[in-house]
């Protein structure tokens, strides 16, 4: 008889063969659905272990059949975060990624936006509008029916409508804006700094409670420049240094090592050459996967 542990090993790597191809995008779809890192690794990892149970021989589409399993799970998973979401000390912001090797257009502000949708309908938007699902298959997903998933989608739509640019920017130019706000907000060269805000710029910091951050948004260019002149004497005293500057969730920023050895990720919402939306990523549990 072949031993158990054998015969497992080998079911595993079985499993893994159709799994792992089909991971990547699996994660995409999960971290699109939760706005966290970690949160969409263990859904994936618990999708690969029902695959394991599964019969897949018995199973026609494993794509499908995954990324159903995904939605799924990070639906139940988001009537437990909508509690958590409450008592969270500060603005929330999603998790920080740097530099996604597959681009699409779901921004930061974009992915703030989803946070405002229904489960349902977060997910009728994004397999559908996002990742290209047809409606059957997405009615299939969340258990409803095609004219039912068709509404959930275009009530989706209309509430993020004004989250979505209007123009796309350039990336090179988005970059040198970013550099600019880099060297000028370190510097303390207000004057520099002022030109590269739009007049009703706003700045969103999340600290999680783990690190110093605003509690509240900063709204208002002139708010949002004397809050920068109090950093810029701080950032000279104790120092910032840049580690990277690249696309953060889709917008222009950068990754900087602050004074107490943390990294904190900075991302820039820019229309019309001025910034609208400074976003800050300062809670450590957020950023774990940036090291």
């Amino acid at each position: 008889m072949t031993p158990e542990g054998v015969r497992d090993g080998v079911d595993a790597e079985d499993a893994a063969v159709s799994f792992d191809p089909l991971r990547p995008l699996l994660t995409r779809v999960a971290y699109r659905m939760l706005g966290s890192v970690a949160d969409a690794e263990d859904v994936v990892q618990d999708a690969f272990i029902r695959w394991l149970g599964t019969d897949r021989g018995a199973v026609r589409e494993p794509a499908a059949f995954l990324r159903r399993t995904v939605t799924r799970l990070c639906l139940d998973q988001l009537k437990s975060a909508r509690s958590s979401r409450e008592t969270y000390i500060g603005p929330w912001l999603p998790d920080p990624l740097v530099e996604e090797e597959e681009e699409d257009d779901i921004t930061l502000p974009l992915m703030l936006a989803l946070e405002r949708l229904s489960p349902l309908e977060r997910a009728a938007f994004l397999l559908h509008d996002v990742f290209g699902v047809g409606f059957d298959e997405v009615a299939k997903t969340i258990d409803r029916d095609p004219a039912a998933t068709r509404q959930l989608a275009a009530r989706a739509r209309t509430h993020v409508r004004d989250a979505r640019p209007r123009y796309k920017l350039e990336k090179e130019r988005g970059l040198q804006i970013a550099d600019a706000f880099f060297a000028a907000s370190r510097s303390g060269d207000m004057g520099a700094l002022g030109a590269l805000l739009a007049a009703d710029v706003g700045m969103w910091t999340d600290g999680g409670g783990k690190r110093p951050a605003a509690m509240e948004p900063v709204l208002g260019y002139d708010v949002v420049l004397k809050l920068h002149r109090g950093l810029a004497v701080l950032f000279g005293k104790y120092g910032s240094t840049l580690v990277h500057t690249g696309m953060i969730n889709g917008l222009p920023g950068f990754v900087t090592r602050e004074a107490d050895g943390e990294l904190q990720t900075t991302a820039l919402d820019i229309e019309d050459g001025r910034i609208v939306a400074i976003y800050v990523m300062r809670n450590p549990d957020k950023l774990r996967h940036v090291h």
